[in-house]
């Protein structure tokens, strides 16, 4: 993938964007081709389930040892010391807040676009795939294709947030993609509630905060919290955080409905009695 983005070693630090047309073709075409390529040998073969969620994971590990041996990459290193952004320099303070400016913005137009899809005809049969898979078969629908469709879209999503992920922390490393960010993605998801759409958002933002935060702290006892918070969500509040307060609104009693008088008849009872 470097030659195809363009990416180039100079003496002391490496610097992306070369040609930053390739750079952003790379970005937003190369995921999504992967994807559609496992697409297609996955959900053709109606893999789903466990089975997708092992396979997911085995890809991810074997493509995380794949990087370890590239030494021409960094090996287990990675990628490191990203000093420039499209020519401008990363170590000035009002570039970095700019930059995280536009990751904000990036990720609202993401959250827009996925509501949009949503919301559309693909949206409605994306949901009925979910729910009742041989049914949309049985209407007369391909539910591997509606699959697939979802997965590029998803790994095109994902090479955008890779590639402005990399340039505010400064470094990439097979650690990166392998197993352990892909349960931490989990993680966020099922805490946030996964049939929301802000809801994985809070959650990444929520774990990463309290990964931040915690991992200083107590570095041994962060994965045993991790492992802990991913239970008791998915035992307890199956539908995450948003779904509990969903919940809490439904039981809410509203202020304009009319009160009932019978609680208030029970003190004259006691004293009659």
């Amino acid at each position: 993938f470097m030659q195809i983005a363009g990416i180039r070693e100079l003496p002391g630090y490496w610097t992306p964007f070369t040609s930053p047309l390739v750079t952003i073709l790379a970005i937003l075409v190369v995921p999504a081709l992967v994807a559609f390529v496992l697409g297609l040998g996955v959900f053709k073969r109606r893999v789903k389930g466990a089975y997708f969620a092992i396979l997911s994971q085995a890809l991810a590990a074997a493509f995380a040892i794949l990087l370890v041996g590239q030494q021409t990459i960094g090996g287990s290193n990675g990628l490191n010391r990203f000093r420039t952004f499209f020519g401008f320099n990363l170590n000035d303070p009002a570039n970095k807040r700019m930059l995280f400016f536009i990751a904000a913005g990036v990720l609202l137009l993401v959250v827009a676009l996925t509501r949009q899809l949503m919301y559309s005809r693909y949206g409605e049969l994306l949901v009925a795939v979910r729910d009742q898979e041989e049914r949309v078969r049985f209407l007369g629908y391909d539910p591997a294709n509606i699959k697939v469709v979802a997965y590029v879209v998803a790994a095109f999503f994902a090479g955008i947030a890779g590639a402005l992920f990399v340039p505010i922390v400064g470094i990439i490393s097979p650690a990166d993609v392998g197993i352990v960010p892909s349960i931490a993605f989990l993680i966020g998801v099922a805490i946030g509630g996964r049939a929301t759409l802000l809801g994985p958002v809070l959650g990444a933002i929520g774990v990463a905060w309290a990964q931040s935060t915690l991992s200083e702290n107590f570095p041994s006892g962060w994965i045993y919290a991790q492992g802990l918070l991913f239970i008791v969500v998915v035992g307890f509040f199956p539908a995450g955080v948003a779904g509990l307060i969903a919940l809490i609104r439904r039981r809410k009693p509203r202020e304009d409905a009319p009160r009932d008088e019978t609680p208030d008849a029970l003190p004259e009872l006691e004293v009659a009695r």
